[in-house]
């Protein structure tokens, strides 16, 4: 009997080169399900980060329960915001706020000081049991914290830093952005008679 041992060995190195294909594409497979499995959990976290900064934008409110405006030479040079937290919301931390004030004249965009007015555009924050105290925060000592819905503190901004005391009849735009990103907008309307004055709520 003759055996064709050229066809057998045809034959094994077609099976070998299969074999080796095969494993290849295991390889690789699975190299890609890995790179599938990471990038997977990296979109979950990157979601779940952003969720929870939509949800903290959306909660975290700055609510503007009342607002005034001390009258001098009847202008309005001082803005007082009595604040607190929407129901719900986390920790506001005032110190780390912005507020932008924007009317006819002005678009600025202030920080939190301790230190009072300076002229160079900046709030303070003061106790709703001496409202006067933002003129002097170093007097106040006041807690910029906002940890309880029941709390109030007074955000007191300075017109006539900002160069644009307000007349009577203006209006103004301002907007509380706290730590989040949580943005609160307020119009001011001042009255159309003012003299006489020494407060009017805006």
């Amino acid at each position: 009997m003759i055996v064709d041992v050229t066809e057998n060995d045809e034959r094994g190195q077609v099976g070998i080169g299969t074999l080796i294909i095969f494993i290849a594409m295991v390889l690789v497979a699975a190299v890609a399900a890995g790179v599938l499995i990471n990038t997977a959990g990296l979109l979950e976290s990157t979601a779940s980060d952003t969720g929870q900064d939509s949800q903290a934008q959306v909660s975290n409110q700055i609510s503007v329960v009342s607002a005034s405006g001390n009258v001098s030479s009847s202008e309005v040079a001082y803005l007082n915001f009595t604040v607190m937290k929407s129901a719900g919301s986390d920790d506001i931390d005032l110190e780390d706020a912005t507020v932008e004030v924007t009317t006819d004249e002005v678009s600025e965009t202030l920080t939190f000081s301790s230190a009072g007015y300076d002229g160079s555009g900046n709030f303070t924050v003061a106790d709703t049991a001496t409202p006067s105290s933002y003129l002097d925060p170093s007097t106040a000592g006041v807690d910029v914290v906002l940890t309880e819905s029941s709390e109030r503190q007074i955000i007191g901004i300075s017109m006539t830093d900002l160069g644009d005391a307000l007349v009577e009849g203006e209006e103004a735009t301002v907007r509380f952005v706290d730590q989040s990103g949580a943005t609160t907008v307020y119009g001011v309307n001042v009255p159309d008679t003012i003299s006489n004055e020494d407060y009017v709520a805006v």
